[in-house]
């Protein structure tokens, strides 16, 4: 059972829904990230996704897209990204780092090189914004064959079609964008969340997790109503961006133990 699969299962046992973080690789500096993961963990993150800089992430909002920037600025790289994952892993064993990011870096190093490289490092799994699941049936079963979950968006404009390929492709958990735009923008309907995980799940037998939208614990609570997992990114970033220079972990930690409080509740 991957490290995923365990978290979720561990989780479900207990009725707890997981807790699901971002933040960029590199961001606010180099050496600030490995503090961070380390800091979301104790805040009570379940999952960690660790974003890839990229000069174009089309999916992401303004928040993001800056983090991007300040990263791209130091020159952190997809390489860098593992290794981080690798220095995180010498104190941390158990918890679930994904890299999300888009396909120009993984296509640039080549897919079989970011499967290898990322089980090296201790990753266990990815997601690409722009591999679409249809073209995605190789690269899946390499991930698979390497112990590693390729994860897929689904969105409120998703076909039944997409859905039963993403369910036929995807692993680890779906992560279901809740707005029709970029990250951190709008807010969520949801009973329209809701309904949508329904028809979802009629394909879909992996645990779901709801983002795109998540700004405050009593969001967050409500998502976890119908989610199996609470995804945030933006509002992390938001946090880090107004922390004092040196406070950036401790202003992390702080707002993610509030969610999870909130999760727990």
């Amino acid at each position: 059972m991957s490290r995923i699969a365990a978290t979720f299962a561990s989780l479900k046992s207990h009725n707890k829904t997981a807790l699901v973080t971002f933040i960029t690789a590199g961001d606010p500096g180099p050496d600030a990230t490995v503090p961070l993961m380390h800091a979301l963990v104790d805040g009570g993150a379940d999952v960690l996704e660790l974003g890839v800089p990229f000069s174009d992430p089309m999916a992401e909002g303004p928040v993001i897209q800056r983090a991007c920037e300040r990263a791209l600025a130091f020159n952190v790289g997809i390489h860098d990204v593992f290794e981080y994952v690798r220095q995180f892993r010498v104190t941390n064993a158990h918890t679930p780092v994904v890299l999300m990011g888009y396909a120009n870096p993984i296509e640039r190093i080549g897919s079989a090189a970011f499967i290898a490289a990322s089980k090296e490092a201790g990753a266990d799994g990815a997601i690409v914004v722009d591999y679409p699941p249809e073209e995605c049936e190789e690269f899946a079963s390499a991930m698979r064959a390497g112990g590693l979950d390729l994860i897929f968006l689904l969105a409120p404009t998703s076909t039944e079609e997409r859905i039963a390929q993403v369910a036929k492709v995807g692993g680890g958990f779906s992560y279901y964008v809740s707005l029709k735009g970029v990250t951190g923008a709008g807010n969520i309907d949801t009973a329209q969340v809701a309904e949508r995980l329904a028809a979802i799940r009629q394909h879909v037998k992996l645990p779901i997790g709801v983002g795109f939208g998540i700004r405050d614990a009593a969001t967050a609570r409500a998502v976890a109503e119908v989610a199996d997992a609470v995804v945030i990114g933006s509002r992390i970033i938001q946090e880090i961006e107004n922390a004092p220079a040196g406070g950036e972990a401790e202003a992390v930690r702080s707002f993610t133990a509030g969610i999870r409080a909130a999760l727990d509740a």
